[in-house]
Order: structure tokens, then sequence, then C-alpha cells
């Protein structure tokens, strides 16, 4: 995935990989052995943007030709494209037919006398592209088959790819949402009449998706009918290389088929309405903590959906892998967030959301070891100053897990320990004003968990 959304890319980067690998790009024909997709700005979210949403897709017939080059034939080097923050299926309509009728169209453009663009540049191909939409905030997620279906109709695919965001809807609606939310997607989509491949965006933190080398196999078993799972840079840099490998092989070798899973929509509205209470009264924490990650690459702040869903429009919040690892710099991993709207489940709403979330305990298992009832204390004071309410109401959440879900807060391992004792230096270099110390200290504490956020 070429990611010029918010990022800075080079757009040349099929000419470049085809002469600087040739030998490797010869076996392994792009396009059709090996896939580079295109995610474009979204025009109608992100204005500043629209031009190198037009840009980008002037790109597509340029790597053809580069391919076509190359290889001696004509090879569509890039023909998909990663439309995100999809809301509607004009949206995605709109994207196809600037494609064809832009990008393509202009190449029948008279220029003077029997001059045209296609006499000055060239045919123009591929002729059309496939559009795949991201679909990130609850209403879209839960209107998906409309979407997509309304999309299939107007352009009539011969399949279509769908990505479902993991990340964002964790970030502005909770862990439990946001995995409801996917499971509700992937149930959606079967209902529609053309092959669909759905994609999901997960990250090695549990609150993002879980998926590390280590965990391939639940990941898949809990999201059976995705086809196409995406890999970050803490899966392939923080684990032993032949580990990676063999994680890649096993899900390659997936089979993609779907399940039919059970509706769990009742939990959303009373865990996003605490969820985002308490994320609001951390926002001002999270943001002082966000100083303190390292910085990976040019990304733009997140202007998401949280944002967007705010009638207030006060909370500004770093991008995801900021954000969790910004929470779990202080002791708070974000996994535990408005878990307590739980507590108020029957026993028969207990069972459909178990059999929707089936991996729930072992993912904050594996999150709350790193949790510490005595970052509480700390947010109480300091720089912080994290009102009470606030704080009971976490409080709320970590012993709901402990004593209904038997979760284990803080772990005894060398781990654990020693990211609860970096945790409170954290704190203590914000106080100190010695952000370098802070800067080390969160570093240190990602390492250990073996991803940054």
């Amino acid at each position: 995935m070429w990611d010029s959304e918010g990022k800075d890319v080079d757009l040349h980067v099929v000419r470049k990989l085809l002469s600087s690998y040739p030998d490797f790009f010869r076996e392994h024909i792009l396009g059709k052995d090996l896939f580079l997709t295109y995610r474009i700005p979204n025009p109608k979210i992100e204005g500043a943007e629209r031009k190198v949403f037009a840009e980008t897709l002037e790109n597509i017939p340029i790597a053809f030709d580069v391919a076509e080059r190359f290889y001696g034939r004509p090879v569509p080097a890039v023909f998909e494209v990663i439309l995100p923050f999809t809301t509607s299926s004009s949206e995605l309509v709109a994207v196809a037919k600037y494609y064809e009728k832009i990008v393509v169209g202009k190449e029948s453009i008279d220029l003077h006398g029997e001059l045209s663009v296609k006499d000055l540049v060239g045919e123009v191909s591929p002729k059309r592209i496939e559009v795949i939409p991201l679909v990130e905030d609850m209403q879209s997620i839960l209107n998906v088959r409309q979407i997509v279906g309304e999309y299939v109709k107007a352009v009539r695919p011969n399949y279509i790819r769908v990505f479902i965001a993991r990340s964002d809807p964790a970030m502005n609606y909770g862990l439990v949402p946001a995995t409801i939310l996917a499971k509700w997607a992937l149930r959606k989509l079967k209902e529609l009449e053309v092959p669909v491949f759905p994609v999901i965006g997960v990250g090695s933190a549990p609150f993002r998706g879980n998926l590390r080398p280590s965990n391939v196999e639940r990941v898949s078993e809990e999201y059976r009918g995705v086809y196409t799972f995406t890999v970050q840079s803490s899966f392939k840099y923080d684990n032993p290389e032949d580990e990676v490998r063999k994680s890649v092989s096993y899900l390659n070798g997936l089979p993609g088929d779907g399940h039919n899973w059970e509706e769990a929509l009742f939990v959303l509205e009373p865990y996003v309405r605490r969820y985002q209470r308490e994320i609001e009264g951390l926002a001002n924490v999270i943001n002082l903590v966000a100083t303190l990650v390292p910085k990976r690459r040019a990304r733009k702040l997140h202007v998401g959906l949280f944002g967007y869903s705010r009638s207030s429009g006060n909370v500004t919040l770093p991008r995801a892998i900021t954000f969790v690892a910004s929470l779990y710099s202080i002791g708070i991993p974000p996994e535990v967030l408005g878990l307590a709207s739980l507590a108020r489940l029957s026993e028969e709403q207990w069972s459909k959301l178990s059999s929707v979330y089936l991996h729930l305990r072992d993912d904050l298992r594996e999150s709350l070891r790193f949790a510490d009832y005595q970052a509480l204390d700390r947010l109480r004071g300091g720089p912080f100053n994290v009102d009470d309410s606030i704080l009971r109401s976490i409080r709320e959440d970590l012993s709901f897990a402990e004593e209904v879900l038997g979760i284990r807060i803080g772990g005894e391992d060398y781990e654990s320990r020693t990211h609860r004792l970096l945790s409170e230096l954290v704190a203590i270099a914000l106080e100190a004003r010695r952000p370098e110390e802070g800067r080390k200290n969160v570093l240190e504490m990602a390492l250990l968990r073996k991803f940054l956020g």
C-alpha cells in the first residue's frame, strides 16, 4: 500500500522499483505476481489534498507506460486505489468516473486542427481502475452493505475489495466496539451478489487488532472471512525474521472463507459513551505524552472521526500509533477504557458478545499486563491534573477487568515490572521538564511491548 493520504510519497515509485531491482521484478511481475496499491486522499474530507488526489490518479498511466517498456508488453503495474473515509457510494463512483472521464477521457480532446491529446502524450492506459472503499466511521461501517452494493450496481465490477478499518474505530469508539463493527461489516458484505475480498487494517497492539507473528492463528480465527491482513512495521521489524516469514506464509495460505457472526450492536451505545467521555478527560494527557513518542514519518494530526463526532469540536488527538503509545506510556492501556460499561449486560447478551468477540479475554490479558493502578494516582496531580471523576471511571474499568473477567492487572514478569517502572519515570520526566529522558523511557517501553502503538 503506497499511502499518499497525508504523507509525502514518491510518485515515481514504479520506475525506481523496476530500475533498482530489475532481476527481481522480471521474475515477479508487478501487477500480476506482486501488487502496488495507492491509498489516495479523499478530496471530500481533505480539501488541502485535492490536487494530490488528482496527481496520484494521473500517475497510474505513467506507471503503466514504465512497466510496458520494462516488460515489453502491456502491464497494468497499478490498477487499484483505496479511498479513505468512504461514507457513500457516490464518492466511490466519482473516483472511478474521474479516472475514466478525466485521466483517460482527455486523450480524445482536440487541441488544434487534427492534433489531439493522444497525439501528444500517447494512449492512456489502463482504461479503468478498481476503487477499494475504506470504511472507518461507525455509521459507514453499519451501512457498508448499502454503500458497496450501490457502487457495485453503478460500476458493475467483476469483484470488489473492501477495506475495513480497525485502528481508527478503536481510537474513536473503543476496543470492543471496533471489533464488533468489523465483524458486522464482514457479515453484511457476505450478502452482496458480487465476489467480495475484505481487507482489514490491523496493528500489533491488541487495541488495533493484535496481529503479531505469535498471534496469527488467533487473529485469523477472530476475523474469519478477511482475505487480506495489513502487516505493519512492528510485525516485520520487532520479531525474528524466520517467525515473520512463517506467519506471512500462514496468512497467505488462509482460505478466506466467511463466518456468519452473531449481532452484538447492543454493546455499542453505552460503551462508546463511556469510552469517549474518558478519552475527552485524558486528551490533555495524551497530547502531552505524545510529544515524547518517537516520530516515524511525516503524517498529519488525527483529523478523524472522534473529532468529527463531538459537537464541541474541542478534542484534538494524535494519530493512532502515537495515541496508543501515549496511553501505554502512562500505564493505562487503551484496551481497558470503556470496559465497565459491559457490567450491565445480561447473561444472554454476554453469550452473544462472547460468540462475536472470540478472544476478548486474550486481548485484555496481553494488554493489561502493562496496566498499573498506581498510574491513576500519578494522573491526579503533577503535569497531568486529570479530573477525579475520570480517574474513578477508569478505576472501575480496571476493577471490572480484574474482578469480573478475571484479568490480572499488571504482570509480574520482567517486561511488565520494568514497563511499570518506566511509566513512573515518564511522569517524573514530564514533571521535571526533562523531555529527552521521557523520550528514552517511552522508547524502552515500546521495545518491551514489541510495538510502539
